[in-house]
């Protein structure tokens, strides 16, 4: 068990800063070459596509202002379209809508880039946290250094099941051993460039209850972070916001977000919903598949609600 000496020091020894050099925002992402994801895309085996995403609720998760227009010649203005149609055709009508999510948090499904956190006021590959603006956001390390979409194969590893449980208790960490007993039970190894998605069976929890946790939570437990740091893994999703809590480590509270952001620059999915994933792996007896998550392109913004889609 690492003491919080040895992860203070993960900050340096687990560091990418200058790997792939100065100007670098991509950190992990890095990992998945073309290699990587014509490799995922032969793990497609079955052509069956599950979504790893909770559905965004109304008005719990988001507020939304919708507009319904049956007839849209009849929409105020519609006269001084310079379309003759638009107020012609009285046959077509439409709707609209103007949302407003906050998706960091504990609910929504959604990517962190590396500029979603701080430690003494810097961020991935030595950034000041000043590159932060209230006005325009961030100028460094943004979602949007993933605009191209983060493509490659992902690995389920299901710790519930490993352990027989139908899901981990708040405030259990899991830890290396259940990583690589996962691996041997599963028959399946995380290699480079993979996505690491971790189920706990808190999505069944949720399912089953509707229980949104609070800041006690199952997740990774710190000394998993050398494991990813070694097999060079690209991406981290769980089924809750990652880091088990509380952490046990007094001075660090989220040592996994923030040694994973800062020093490795390692992307995370938070608050996957992961069962249908679950099911149809222990279904079709396979337990990696090809991901794919498309973050919306949000200027200068520390992360971006998502769907990620597992395709088996």
């Amino acid at each position: 068990m690492p003491t919080q000496d040895d992860v203070l020091g993960y900050f340096n020894t687990l560091s990418n800063w200058g790997r792939w050099g100065d100007d670098d925002e991509l950190g992990t992402l890095n990992h998945i070459t073309d290699d990587v994801r014509l490799a995922a895309a032969r793990a497609v085996r079955h052509g069956r596509s599950v979504s790893c995403a909770w559905e965004v609720a109304v008005p719990e998760d988001m507020e939304r202002s919708t507009t319904t227009c049956p007839c849209a010649a009849d929409m105020p203005g519609a006269e001084d379209m310079p379309v003759p149609g638009f107020h012609n055709d009285r046959r077509w009508g439409f709707s609209s809508e103007r949302l407003g999510i906050t998706f960091h948090g504990n609910t929504l499904t959604h990517v962190d880039s590396p500029c979603h956190i701080f430690w003494d006021g810097a961020m991935y590959n030595g950034r000041s946290h000043s590159l932060v603006d209230a006005a325009t956001g961030s100028a460094w390390a943004a979602v949007t250094a993933a605009a191209n979409g983060i493509i490659t194969r992902g690995v389920l590893l299901d710790i519930a099941r490993v352990r027989d449980v139908p899901w981990l208790e708040p405030g259990q960490g899991v830890f290396p051993d259940d990583l690589e007993e996962a691996e041997r039970r599963q028959g399946v190894r995380v290699r480079s460039g993979d996505a690491v998605l971790l189920r706990t069976g808190y999505g069944r929890v949720r399912h089953e209850t509707g229980a949104v946790s609070g800041f006690t939570q199952a997740g990774w437990h710190a000394s998993c972070l050398p494991w990813l740091h070694e097999r060079e893994v690209a991406l981290i999703g769980a089924d809750t916001p990652q880091d088990v809590q509380p952490s046990g480590y007094e001075d660090v509270l989220m040592p996994v977000h923030a040694v994973s952001l800062v020093a490795m620059g390692l992307w995370m999915l938070d608050n996957c919903d992961l069962e249908a994933c679950a099911t149809t792996a222990a279904e079709l007896g396979q337990w990696d598949f090809h991901l794919a998550v498309a973050p919306v392109r949000f200027a200068g913004t520390s992360g971006s609600p998502v769907n990620p889609i597992a395709t088996f």
